[in-house]
């Protein structure tokens, strides 16, 4: 009986460990990371479709979503998307209806993030759309105690050094951003001009065979017109 309720107390006690919303950075074995991740890839969402994505974000930090539909195929003609991102517990935090959009917020729990792309506006085409999300965090977390009074000097300086760091960082971060958003719009111009391309070589090869097949049939016309039965006798 005493080792079962050791047991249930152990394990009662891990439940409230894995209950947090974020491990504080005093706790070693927690394995808490602090960074800057980002993702950009290209998906297609097939018709009257949707396609979800998840990803993990510590709490007070900046979510960032961007997105852009590049073309679509088939049979539709509606280039909006219907994007929502929900937070871990499942509350919508953004949602938008477009064919460009960008999202930001502050993440307010850790966990995993889920993002859906809804193509409802079309039934009979899919499109393709690029992604670039991630999460960016501003500051560093400091511990306590890290500083003593004998190293006042030094602990300032690595301080003032590592905000100066943080901020090249993310200055860096945005610029690279606003290139990601800049080749998004060059990828989307290039297929629009090879959609352009095929479809002025689809066409015109289609109007010359009907001028060539109108043509034949006329030369075949006027052929029979002047047709004569060499049965018959001339005059």
């Amino acid at each position: 009986m005493l080792l079962n309720a050791l047991l249930v107390v152990a394990l009662s006690s891990r439940s409230v460990w894995a209950r947090k919303s974020e491990p504080s950075l005093g706790e070693g074995d927690a394995g808490l990371f602090r960074g800057s991740d980002k993702y950009d890839f290209a998906v297609e969402v097939p018709a009257a479709g949707m396609e979800c994505f998840w990803h993990f974000a510590h709490q007070s930090g900046s979510f960032y979503l961007t997105f852009m539909v590049q073309w679509v195929t088939g049979m539709a003609n509606n280039r909006r998307l219907f994007v929502t991102v929900s937070s871990p517990n499942g509350a919508l935090m953004a949602s938008v209806t477009e064919a460009v959009g960008q999202m930001n917020f502050q993440t307010e729990e850790t966990g995993f993030y889920r993002m859906c792309l809804g193509n409802h506006k079309n039934q009979f085409g899919g499109i393709r759309v690029f992604l670039n999300f991630g999460v960016i965090y501003e500051g560093l977390e400091e511990s306590e105690g890290e500083t003593e009074e004998g190293e006042t000097v030094l602990n300032s300086t690595l301080t003032g050094i590592e905000e100066s760091v943080q901020k090249l960082q993310n200055q860096i971060f945005h610029m690279w951003r606003h290139y990601n958003f800049a080749r998004m719009s060059k990828g989307k111009d290039h297929h629009l001009l090879l959609s352009n391309f095929n479809y002025v070589n689809w066409w015109s090869a289609t109007q010359s065979l009907v001028i060539l097949l109108s043509g034949y049939l006329q030369l075949r016309v006027l052929k029979r017109l002047f047709h004569t039965d060499a049965s018959r006798p001339r005059c």
